[in-house]
């Protein structure tokens, strides 16, 4: 079972690429500890970025964290509105316009505190602000904290699609403290599970049957359950980016489920459906995929569907979507090579999967058409 955790002393996952590694600092109470963010701010400038939910609960803390015994540093704080659908240029020119009024220089560095949505925006700002300033994430959701904070994909969408617009671009720390999903509302840490689920498919099989026998002390907020999920997610995701940074081949088995996920995002308007709704819907769709192609049991595709239900997730997309729906936003889809459609579909035993163009189309049709009404 997960070790025990003690209040303020990290577990330490290291996202390793060469000299732009990083590390994850893992645990309960760290963000009591101001010398783990002070030793990663090099100049005398910082900028918070979050939003209206987060700045209330967590803010007063980061900034004490940041200037306690450090009376040379200046903080300013910028606070976004709070969702996907915010997600976008307009609101990324708040961070820019706050930098700049504030006279940061190239020695600043930015921290996001917030969710996925915030971590992706603070980090394209701090990639393209003065063409590259340092920044730390502060993930505040299971979503941010086991994925989207770590390994630097950072950018924001554009009306036709999901984080088409970004930079690769990695944090100079990850500090996740586990404190901080006591505030997190139901449905947002459900949508987070749909991310640790997809580590268990795609690269460990163990961690997936941790996680059937666990998912009740992960949905009841279990810290030790909660502390290992995190940090088995990290793990599995630091190795893969250390592999692959630029997604030029395993690193895109990470989108299992999400190209089906992505278009349901963005047809149904972004943030009616949360990134990990889309992704559990989507992942149930890759799997019938895989399952028709005859590269899966059936087992496997009723253990995830189970799994899936287990931790409140839906397993069909919304009734709106259509067929027609589907393939035009897939279409664009960033894993699109020279007019080809790559999909991320598991094969063999659990734990496996390939990403690859070579699929009979017969199947993404049958699927599609299986899971919509038109």
């Amino acid at each position: 079972m997960a070790p025990k955790i003690e209040p303020g002393i990290p577990t330490i996952v290291n996202v390793d690429l060469g000299n732009r590694s990083y590390p994850i600092y893992i645990g309960s109470g760290l963000l009591n500890k101001p010398e783990l963010l002070q030793r990663h701010v090099h100049g005398k400038k910082v900028l918070i970025v979050t939003n209206t939910t987060v700045a209330p609960l967590y803010l007063d803390k980061v900034v004490h964290a940041l200037t306690s015994g450090n009376p040379n540093v200046s903080v300013e704080s910028v606070i976004l509105p709070d969702g996907e659908q915010y997600k976008d240029m307009d609101t990324l020119m708040k961070v820019f316009d706050k930098a700049i009024e504030s006279r940061l220089d190239r020695r600043c560095t930015f921290v996001a505190l917030g969710g996925g949505v915030i971590g992706d925006m603070c980090g394209f700002a701090a990639a393209s602000f003065l063409r590259g300033v340092n920044f730390i994430q502060i993930p505040t959701t299971v979503m941010a904290q086991v994925d989207s904070s770590v390994g630097g994909k950072t950018g924001i969408n554009h009306p036709l699609g999901k984080n088409l617009i970004g930079a690769f671009y990695q944090p100079q720390c990850v500090l996740i403290d586990t404190d901080t999903l006591d505030t997190l509302p139901e449905r947002e840490l459900a949508s987070g599970f749909a991310e640790v689920i997809k580590y268990g498919l795609i690269r460990d099989t163990e961690f997936f049957e941790w996680q059937e026998k666990n998912m009740q002390a992960l949905m009841a907020r279990d810290p030790n359950a909660l502390a290992y999920a995190i940090k088995r997610s990290c793990e599995n995701k630091a190795e893969v980016v250390s592999l692959d940074e630029r997604e030029g081949g395993v690193r895109a088995t990470l989108n299992l489920g999400h190209t089906f996920g992505h278009a349901i995002e963005t047809s149904v308007g972004y943030g009616h459906w949360l990134h990990g709704e889309g992704v559990a819907a989507g992942t149930v769709m890759a799997v019938d995929m895989s399952y028709r192609l005859g590269w899966i049991d059936d087992s496997i595709v009723k253990r995830v569907s189970d799994i899936l239900k287990q931790a409140k997730l839906p397993i069909v997309p919304p009734e709106i979507m259509t067929v027609d729906m589907f393939k035009s936003v897939m279409a664009v889809d960033k894993k699109v090579a020279d007019g080809l459609l790559r999909l991320i579909l598991l094969k063999g035993p659990l734990g496996n999967c390939v990403f690859t163009g070579d699929y009979d189309r017969k199947a993404l049709d049958d699927t599609l058409h299986a899971f919509c009404k038109s």
